[in-house]
């Protein structure tokens, strides 16, 4: 049981009840819309994918309340007809709400969590259910972007035109990928009307960024799209958030059947190796010194989505990648200056930490899609082949140094290395069906995991072979007013490429849900409501082993079965007085269900709240007004106390957060002007920075942020 926190308790219930509130009255019209009857079936209606992603999507971006996706089934899908809940997050909603990263982009959707490890630009730590994405859901444009030993590809949010969330086990069309589902980020691609915008930012803490995004046709048949940013920033905590990159891509299509997109990106990045805080004295201290600490990445990705539309109602699809990744880290230990000397003690000495890290993967899905009808019955039937490689190499050295020669402190040699490489195919079929209102869908999966890791340093080498049948079904029902009741269920599987203390291969993570829900979307309306409740047990989650006792190096053990049970309401709607609203609300119940240490079974998981909920409003003011071009929002983001640690003994306290935008286009007043915004956004404008903690690692929160943008398009 959660120990009680009453005072939390009363101010979430105000929260919640000024939230439901506002839904309610921005909602009313779902209420009378579902008692009207219509005299024929109603259906949105589907959208062939000829171009790329990017085509299929460039007019659902243009609002806050989406109406299809490409994510789920693989397939152009209305979210409506969808049997499993999925959360989308336009380009529209990133820039009204003024977002800059991953985190900040996917915080008010319902069923993610974020900041359980504080701030820590390193990587996008996004839970889902109460389960982390971090290393195991990563996709983008419908490939996941690999993960073996520390370092991940980061994703520059404005790469990006919009966040597919998928919840719960999608193994079956996606193979390798977690429990709790997967974070789709769907690239910037070519379209065919000429777009061009130059943005310059500046804001806290000496954060300043210059980007681009050019495109358009480039002669008859061919599109280009090029996108480029360059940023210096120091963040909170005088840590680094530097990044530059590069993202052309190019699309050919020959005829309306036939396109080919090429694309790639080079990035390089630094933040800092370990941007862990301690408390003493009531001030706020570095783990480890910033002058020393980095983390420099380098990135290259390179590949092609190709697609052809047969006569016959085939369609094939290819989509492939090449990528790289080029990781070197260091960091130092200085917590020990605050304990005081005594005489006669050893000389105090800091202990230095170096890692590299080496990733190459190439991956190809190849799909044939199928449309018939037999009878009464609609058919969509995929059926598609995908491999994937990844080669590693990973290098980790410890070291000291005396405090007084901190400032000439070297990088320490790597004395632990290792290699991995890990090959996995699948094999997958789906079909779709539609009968009258009826929406069904079910889909099984094969996979063939092998996987070598070498000592090099032994010259000893460990092989593990893992295969897996995955599943998915579901069922929808459409009524004309747009109301549709679903229930699914799925199951994943996620080949563990951790190393347990004796030197083998963990075995892979497995999960299982049974998801039931409604969703609201009526045809041409401009709101949605979807409302899930699921339960999903994962089981063999790697779990890091904190324990001195072990040989220097990093070590996992299964961290036994999970068990969560929630309820998640999503609302969206965009009022013709321009008013809009996102607003969301996640109950979680996770318990520790089966684990090594009976002690802890019935506990609570650590850093999983039991209740978040968040509102953010929009207002654009008026055209035919003085002050038309105008538009002001605001956000709140309430979640609940969780418990620092899987033995359940102390607490993370709850916390509330206000994030505010505002925003003018020029144009709309001085035609003159046209194409010329200014945008200031701000995230966690009480400046409260809450210490976090997850299995003895302390982090603290964000503080407060504030942001300019100057954008020009024309």
């Amino acid at each position: 049981m959660l120990a009680p926190d009453l005072p939390f308790a009363r101010n979430l219930w105000k929260s919640s009840t000024v939230l439901f509130g506002l839904v309610a009255v921005a909602l009313s019209p779902l209420a009378a819309l579902a008692q009207e009857t219509t005299e024929k079936a109603t259906r949105l209606e589907k959208l062939t994918v000829t171009g790329g992603a990017a085509e299929t999507i460039a007019e659902d971006n243009d609002t806050v309340v989406p109406t299809r996706n490409i994510s789920a089934l693989k397939t152009d899908t209305p979210l409506v007809e969808t049997p499993r809940a999925v959360s989308v997050v336009t380009r529209k909603e990133l820039e009204e709400r003024g977002v800059q990263d991953m985190i900040q982009a996917t915080r008010y959707t319902a069923g993610v969590t974020t900041g359980a490890f504080g701030y820590d630009p390193r990587f996008d730590q996004i839970y889902i259910r109460g389960i982390s994405t971090t290393t195991d859901s990563d996709f983008r444009d419908g490939l996941r972007q690999p993960y073996m030993n520390y370092g991940t590809f980061t994703t520059e949010l404005y790469t990006l035109d919009r966040i597919e969330i998928l919840k719960g086990p999608v193994s079956v069309m996606y193979g390798g990928a977690s429990a709790a589902g997967i974070v789709n980020r769907i690239s910037k691609m070519p379209l065919e009307e000429t777009h061009r915008e130059v943005e310059l930012q500046y804001g806290t803490i000496g954060r300043a960024q210059a980007a681009f995004d050019f495109g358009g046709p480039a002669g008859d048949g061919m599109f280009y799209r090029v996108v480029g940013l360059a940023r210096d920033a120091e963040t909170n905590y005088d840590i680094a958030d530097d990044r530059y990159l590069l993202q052309p891509s190019f699309t050919w299509k020959p005829d309306e059947a036939t396109s080919l997109t090429i694309y790639g990106l080079a990035q390089k990045g630094e933040t800092d190796a370990s941007p862990r805080m301690f408390e003493h004295d009531g001030e706020l201290l570095r783990y480890s010194d910033p002058d020393y600490d980095h983390q420099k990445v380098t990135q290259y990705q390179v590949g092609y989505q190709f697609s052809h539309e047969f006569d016959n109602g085939l369609t094939f699809r290819q989509n492939a990648r090449a990528s790289d990744l080029d990781l070197e880290a260091r960091y130092i230990d200085t917590s020990s200056r605050v304990i005081p000397v005594v005489p006669g003690d050893p000389p105090r000495l800091y202990t230095t930490t170096a890692v590299t890290d080496a990733e190459r993967a190439y991956q190809i899905d190849n799909q044939l899609e199928a449309k018939f009808d037999t009878g009464a019955v609609s058919h969509t039937l995929l059926a598609g082949l995908d491999y994937t490689l990844i080669t590693s190499d990973f290098g980790l050295g410890f070291g000291s140094v005396a405090p007084a020669n901190l400032s000439n402190a070297s990088t320490p040699d790597r004395s632990d290395f290792s290699s991995r490489d890990l090959r996995q195919t699948g094999v997958y079929a789906q079909e779709q069906a539609e009968l009258g209102n009826w929406r069904a869908v079910g889909g099984l999966r094969y996979d063939w995991v092998d996987q070598t890791e070498t000592d090099k340093d032994a010259g000893t080498q460990n092989r593990k072979d893992d295969g897996a049948l995955s599943g998915q079904a579901g069922l929808l029902y459409l009524f004309d007013n747009g109301i549709a009741p679903y229930v699914s269920y799925g199951t994943s599987f996620v080949p563990s490429t951790q190393k347990s203390a004796d030197g083998t291969v963990l075995d892979p993570t497995e999960g299982e849900q049974i998801e039931v829900g409604v969703k609201y979307q009526p045809e041409g309306e401009n709101y949605s409501l979807t409302a899930a409740t699921y339960r999903l047990v994962e089981s063999g989650k790697p779990q890091f082993i904190a324990d001195g006792t072990l040989p220097l190096g990093y070590y996992y053990k299964s961290s036994g079965e999970n068990t969560y049970k929630g309820f998640e309401l999503e609302g969206r709607t965009e009022l013709d007085n321009g008013i809009s609203l996102i607003a969301a609300y996640t109950y979680s119940h996770a318990e520790i269900t089966g684990n090594v240490n009976t002690a802890l079974i019935g506990n609570t998981p650590s850093t999983t709240p039991r209740h978040t909920t968040s509102l953010w409003v929009n207002y654009a003011v008026a055209e035919d007004t003085q002050l038309a071009g105008l538009a002001l929002g605001a956000g709140i983001r309430v979640t609940s106390g969780s418990f620092t640690s899987d033995e359940n003994t102390d607490r993370n306290p709850g916390a509330a957060y206000l994030d505010a935008s505002l925003s003018y286009d020029f144009g709309k007043r001085a035609p003159q002007l046209d194409g010329l915004s200014l945008a200031v956004s701000a995230t966690n404008l009480a400046d409260r920075r809450e210490r976090v903690c997850t299995e003895s690692y302390c982090y603290y929160g964000q503080g407060r942020t504030v942001l300019g943008s100057l954008k020009y398009e024309w």
